[in-house]
Parts: C-alpha cells; structure tokens; sequence
C-alpha cells in the first residue's frame, strides 16, 4: 500500500513536470529594442492603422517576453474589440486589470476598458460603465488626455453632446497627447450642437461620415418634417403610381408607394414618405428600386434643397434664376445641370464653398451627417422668410 502511494505520487510529479515543460516559455530579448514596452507601442500604432493582425502579432511577442505584462493585454483586448471579438477581449482585459501594479499600467487599463465598453455598447447601462472607468483613470492621473479623450468619445456615441464637448475641450487644455484628434472632435460636436438635431434618427446620421440616400429621406421627413412643411405651405404632391383601372376599383384605400429594394430597410417608412411627398433626385429608378444605400454629393444635395424652396416659396423662377450667369467656383462650370441648384442655395448661405482656402465647391464629393442636419437647419430659417 505504502509502495502504491509512492508510485502515484511519482507519477502526479512527472505529470506536472511534462506539463510545465509543455507550457508557453518566455524568450530572451534579441536586441535592445525587443521589450514588451517597445512591442505593445509598435502595436498601439499599428492597431489604430486599422492593421490588427500585425498588431496582435507586437502584443503577442511582448508577452513572449514577459506573460504579466498588463499593457500587452490591454491591447490585445482592444485588438478584439475592433474585430468584433468582445468576449476574447473582455478575457484580455480581465488578464490585463489582474497583472496592472504600477499606476501607470492601472490608468492604461482603466482607458482601455473604457475604450472597450465605448466599442461594445452592450447594454443600457454601458455609457456608466464606461464612466466608472474613466473616473478610476483621473483618480490616479487628473492629466491622463488619453482618459479624456476616449470619455469625449464615449459621451459622442452616447449622443451626449454637451458632454462630450466638454471633454474633448479638456484635452485641449492639457495640450498633450491626442490634441490634434480632440481638436478635430470638437469642432464635430460644435457642428452638431449648432444643427440641433431634435431626433433620436438625427442624431445618429449626424455621426456619420457619408450619408446615404435613406438617410437623406429620414432627415427630410423627420428633422425638416418636410410632409408637414408642405401642407402648412400648400404644396401639392401627387400620387403618379400606376394603377390598372379594374384593381384601383376593387381596392378602398389606395395603397402606399413604395421601392422595391426597401422592404427590410430601417428607414423604410421615411423613404415611402419621401415617395409619397417627392423631392427632386429621391425618386425611383427605372426598375422602381431606390438605391437606399447609394451615397449622396453635394451637387445632388443642393438640387433636393433647390426644390423644396421653389416648392414651398412657390417661385418657380428659382430653377432658372442663374442660368447665363458666371460661375464663382473654380471647379464648377455654368453649363452644369446642377449648376444653378448650387448658386441658388449657396447664394442664400444654405451651403457654402467647402473649400475656404481655395473658393472650391466640390460638387461631387460626399455630405457628412454633421453637414447634412446644418443645412436642413439653413433652410429652415430661409423658410421663415416666407
């Protein structure tokens, strides 16, 4: 029995011996430069060029060098993040919170799980979370820009402007680190503020880049409230829908126009608004699709604006009002169809040279929602003149 003992103890110990031999080792440092401080840089850079497997690939080998090294975790957690995998990142960030001693790794992981709460946006709650973070980064460092930073892009996404104004101007305050990308931030939400969106939808567009022509019809009807725009003032708009004789008889209620490429589109129900309204360049095509995703220029923007104002002005004379006439931009020739639609809304200040340095309109370059909420909110003061 007493020998049987000693066997299975022998055994269990070259169990254990195997499996730490199996187990990840760390390497020795081929240079001066391979630390996991130099690694977990070059992959905080590279991951914020969008080049996430060369940057899982530093975090990985700084971690080879040292596997308790938190801000190597960090960034592999926000490596995740960025592709999507949040329950790996999560892991990474919890990995990352145990090894964190000094406060300068505790105020990085801080950031970072903030950045990851801000990402994932799991939950009602996620905007508190993302808080309870950034209050534990400021706690230890009051001048952490980066928790600053991040908090401003937090409170952005949370559609909590004020807020987020207020951070991004904290940053530039503490002219360090991220003032150049705060800078570019707060004049985003200071364009937002001044287009003062009033809808949940139109605070969201203005968020984005590059509006699409669904967005366009969401912002007509919902900010603009263009159907209610135009009974107010009168206008009429028609039903041109084709109709067979013999069914528009059977049915009572005439039934609603719509594309046939929205069926399961979001916007659905403002883009058959639109339809029903119409507005010049939001019509359907040939085949009757819509081509809600299709991004809107400025030109075509300008056009959909022309017509609301000859529509509801009811000055007709608008759609040909600078025709003959020299064109003030460099890059637009007046014999362009939008030519006139540009002169019209630039010339009541609804848009503006995009260009300042230059004079250029840039006609066929994209609308941001941003830009896109501020002329709405143009024209409507436009429209308080008639």
């Amino acid at each position: 029995m007493k020998y049987r003992k000693h066997i299975t103890l022998l055994v269990i110990l070259m169990i254990g011996a195997f499996l730490l031999s199996c187990g990840p080792k760390e390497r020795k440092a081929a240079s001066q430069l391979d630390t996991p401080e130099h690694h977990t840089y070059t992959g905080i850079k590279l991951m914020n060029q969008g080049k996430y497997g060369d940057a899982q690939r530093e975090f990985d080998l700084a971690l080879q060098l040292d596997n308790k090294y938190s801000k190597a975790y960090v960034g592999l957690g926000l490596v995740k993040a960025f592709q999507e995998d949040f329950k790996s990142a999560f892991k990474m960030m919890k990995k990352a919170k145990g090894y964190a001693k000094s406060d300068q790794e505790k105020v990085f992981y801080h950031v970072g799980k903030l950045r990851l709460y801000t990402m994932a946006r799991e939950g009602e709650d996620w905007i508190e979370d993302a808080e309870d973070e950034f209050e534990d980064a400021i706690d230890i460092d009051p001048k952490s820009s980066a928790a600053y930073y991040f908090m401003g892009i937090g409170y952005k996404l949370a559609l909590e402007f004020g807020k987020s104004a207020n951070m991004f101007t904290k940053v530039l305050e503490l002219d360090d680190e991220y003032v150049a990308d705060a800078d570019k931030q707060w004049k985003l939400v200071q364009k937002i503020q001044r287009a003062m969106p009033g809808t949940i939808t139109g605070k969201k567009i203005a968020l984005v880049e590059s509006i699409t022509r669904a967005d366009i019809a969401a912002l007509f009807m919902e900010e603009l409230k263009i159907d209610v725009l135009y009974k107010k003032r009168g206008v009429k708009t028609y039903d041109t829908e084709f109709k067979d004789p013999e069914k528009f008889k059977a049915k009572k209620e005439k039934p609603p126009i719509t594309a046939t490429d929205i069926s399961e589109h979001v916007l659905r129900n403002d883009i058959e608004g639109i339809l029903r309204i119409g507005v010049r360049g939001l019509e359907v095509d040939s085949t009757g699709a819509f081509h809600p995703d299709d991004l809107i220029n400025r030109a075509a923007y300008a056009m959909m604006i022309e017509d609301i104002l000859i529509k509801v002005t009811g000055d007709n004379s608008l759609a040909t009002k600078f025709i003959g006439s020299a064109s003030p931009f460099p890059d637009l020739r007046s014999d362009l169809p939008y030519f006139n639609a540009v002169m019209v809304v630039t010339s009541r200040g609804i848009m503006e040279a995009k260009e300042f340095a230059s004079g250029e309109f840039t006609p066929l370059s994209s609308v941001s929602g941003a830009d896109a909420l501020l002329i709405i909110r143009k024209l409507k003061e436009e429209l308080r003149f008639f």
